[in-house]
């Protein structure tokens, strides 16, 4: 056997060898001199310019070529995966919605600032059932409703506001920033809120199937879009799987070669908000000989954030022309009428991926919402990971996929602070902490929470399962303190923290405890957790310390300097009129207006499991609790803002955007412009139902599911159906 093995050994061996002598001797054979090769090659080059030059002079006639004549770039539809726009993903994993279809067989004009559709056909189709041809070239809808009639800002702003109708075509390769700052920091972010404006923009023209023809990418099919900067904001497959070529793009295309953005903050050095944070700036735009040139003053980053959000809104993909325009004079000055516009979040009832978050974060910037108040932890599942105590997300989290580690989190609030957002994470306490806090006695800590899973638990708590922490337990307030200051590491600075204090359930506590009022439990309760708060914060409470309305806050024990409260219950109740009467400062989150989760049937069959009705896009809009309370100018001070709250029993990830869009943002406009309609009345305004439909259709292009506001023929046809 061993003489076999040799002998196959040495024969496989010569043959190696002979295989690698033929080859030799063929190259040796087969080599060319320099020259040819080099003429070879040359013959080769115009072989490919002749075969690329038949192919656009057969589908798009002559054209002049640019400065960088052979584009090449992958058309890209919208059924792919991958992140979206403005890094991180405004998609978050979800398959995207489509953006709509070229109206191919319709076109717009501009009729008493109104915009009437008509039916196209273009000049020799003599097969016309629509009884004739329109002249002229078809005007799509969005350029029209752009260039028609009011103009088309969410929110609407608050002081002067001059636009043109004039439009300018641009490349995105022309866009520049210039940056004045007060301070690096504030330079830096703002460079990074530059570089989402772009990437969002770049994303229009990715859905259009339009990147490459604004001459940004030399792409193959399935290859991903790569930005100046190296980064992928989508990697989105090729319609057919194909290599498409793009026909050079012509310069009269276009009517600028370069487009300036100039940004000035001189005045704060801040780059985290604050309740005193200016939000204001001035916009303007204007166009000369092949010039544009957009200018920001702000006192602030996001003042200057918030500026860009705006001339963003001034931008939009013509279908027909298959170009970026921008309507190219503008003047505009903007001031929020309150400070604190706000959205909460529940994610402990359902779990939502970071992804869905940043796409939350998402529409709140465009809508110029700036605080995310994350509802991250709830009876229900206690999904944050603590580096000190890891045992609340391994007692307490649905799985350990459905977690959030302090990486999750810090990106989140990095993700939420260069779209000019603050997170205020809220840890509930004392109700509303079941399982996570179920592990005291095993680790000698004693009982951290009191009631857990305590039946009939209709008399224990508002919904299953039940659990309070125990007041009269000091590795509790311990415990807070760390989370505290873990949060505080994450997310802050922060002036105002919220401190929960949601649904206190005295009966829990009765049983274990003997107290004559057991409000007074209550008060001792916050208070440890205020000065634990303070002691995690390095000896320096946050401003403000909010806590949740409830039968509880009107008690004589929290005080107005250093807390506020959220009002949560109903626009009429009488709890508005005595906590204002108290000096308290508040946020609004009426449940009768602001509530997103009501109006979809109750969740089980027994007690109290749905509030109706279902709060429509109108109801939030309309809904102006200082006007209906008569409050003095004096009283309006102790009104921060508002806050649109989502509790998630009956929402996960699948149903996240149609149920925050576009009501939340229905809800930014009350808070930055707070209108005053002359005459009172149950309906808005059909200028703002036009305005709603437009922005609605912006947040679906920025790869949320915002659902829609009425049937498509309303929007096409404008003022009809309102």
């Amino acid at each position: 056997m061993l003489l076999a093995n040799d002998y196959f050994n040495k024969r496989n061996s010569q043959q190696r060898n002979l295989r690698t002598t033929v080859l030799t001797n063929f190259i040796k054979k087969m080599a060319f001199t320099g020259s040819l090769r080099k003429t070879l090659f040359g013959l080769l080059l115009v072989m490919v310019f002749l075969v690329m030059f038949l192919y656009w002079n057969e589908n798009t006639g002559s054209l002049k070529p640019a400065g960088s004549a052979l584009i090449f770039a992958g058309i890209f539809n919208r059924d792919g995966g991958g992140q979206g726009a403005g890094g991180g993903g405004a998609l978050g994993g979800m398959p995207p919605p489509k953006i709509n279809p070229p109206e191919k067989t319709w076109t717009y004009r501009c009729v008493n600032n109104r915009c009437v559709r008509q039916h196209y056909i273009e000049q020799g189709d003599s097969e016309s059932s629509y009884g004739g041809s329109t002249p002229g070239k078809r005007v799509p809808f969005l350029t029209c409703t752009m260039t028609c009639g009011p103009i088309n800002i969410w929110p609407q702003p608050t002081a002067k506001a001059t636009i043109g109708s004039k439009t300018s075509r641009f490349r995105l390769a022309d866009l520049n920033v210039h940056i004045k700052a007060a301070a690096q920091p504030v330079e830096g972010l703002l460079r990074d809120a530059f570089g989402v404006f772009k990437e969002e923009l770049r994303a229009t023209l990715v859905a259009h199937g339009a990147a490459g023809e604004d001459g940004e990418v030399v792409a193959a099919a399935g290859a991903s879009l790569v930005t100046e900067s190296g980064k992928e904001p989508g990697k989105e497959p090729s319609a057919d799987g194909k290599i498409h070529f793009y026909k050079p793009v012509d310069e009269n295309r276009y009517d600028v070669d370069k487009f300036d953005v100039r940004i000035t903050v001189l005045k704060s050095p801040d780059v985290y908000l604050t309740m005193q944070t200016d939000e204001s700036y001035n916009l303007s735009v204007t166009h000369t000989a092949r010039s544009l040139v957009a200018k920001v003053f702000a006192n602030s980053f996001f003042g200057a954030k918030h500026a860009l959000t705006t001339m963003q809104q001034l931008v939009w993909f013509d279908d027909e022309e298959r170009v970026l325009k921008i309507l190219n004079k503008a003047l505009i000055e903007d001031v929020p009428r309150f400070n604190f516009r706000g959205l909460m979040l529940d994610t402990s009832r359902h779990y939502f991926s970071v992804d869905a978050i940043k796409r939350t974060l998402v529409g709140m910037s465009h809508s110029k919402l700036n605080r995310f108040h994350w509802h991250i932890t709830d009876s229900q599942s206690f999904p944050y990971v603590s580096k000190h105590y890891p045992q609340l997300a391994r007692y307490g989290a649905y799985s350990d996929r459905e977690i959030y580690t302090t990486d999750d989190v810090r990106e989140v609030v990095e993700y939420a602070r260069v779209r000019g957002i603050q997170v205020i994470p809220e840890i509930d306490a004392p109700a509303h902490a079941g399982n996570g806090w179920d592990w005291g006695p095993k680790h000698n800590l004693g009982e951290l929470s009191l009631c857990i899973n305590q039946q009939p638990w209709s008399y224990y708590c508002g919904e299953p399962p039940c659990g309070q922490l125990n007041p009269k337990n000091n590795n509790t307030y311990l415990i807070l303190q760390r989370l505290y200051e873990e949060l505080l590491e994450l997310a802050g600075p922060l002036d105002y923290f919220h401190l929960g204090g949601d649904e206190v359930n005295l009966e829990c506590w009765q049983q274990h405890f003997n107290e004559s009022d057991m409000r007074t439990l209550w008060c001792d309760f916050m208070q440890q957790a205020y000065h634990r708060l303070q002691v995690a914060n390095k000896g320096v409470a946050p401003k403000l310390a909010a806590v949740w309305s409830s039968g509880l806050t009107s008690y004589p024990c929290l005080s107005k300097n250093t807390y506020a409260v959220q009002v949560w219950g109903g626009s009429k109740w009488q709890e508005n009129y005595q906590l204002i009467n108290a000096g308290f400062s508040l946020v609004i989150s009426h449940v009768d207006a602001w509530y997103l989760d009501c109006g979809f049937g109750s969740w089980r069959s027994t007690g109290e499991g749905a509030c109706s009705p279902y709060r429509n896009w109108q109801t939030v809009y309309k809904h102006r609790p200082w006007d209906e309370m008569k409050l003095t100018s004096l009283q309006m001070r102790q009104i921060l803002g508002g806050e649109a709250c989502l509790w998630t029993e009956q929402v996960d990830e699948s149903t996240l955007d149609s149920r925050l869009w576009p009501r939340s943002a229905a809800l930014a406009e009350r808070l930055w412009t707070d209108p005053v309609e002359e005459v009172y009345s149950e309906s808005v305004p059909k200028e703002t139902f036009n305005r709603m439909s437009v922005f609605r259709n912006h947040l679906v292009e920025l790869g949320l599911r915002a659902e829609p506001i009425f049937p498509k023929y309303c929007a096409q046809n404008q003022d009809e159906c309102v």
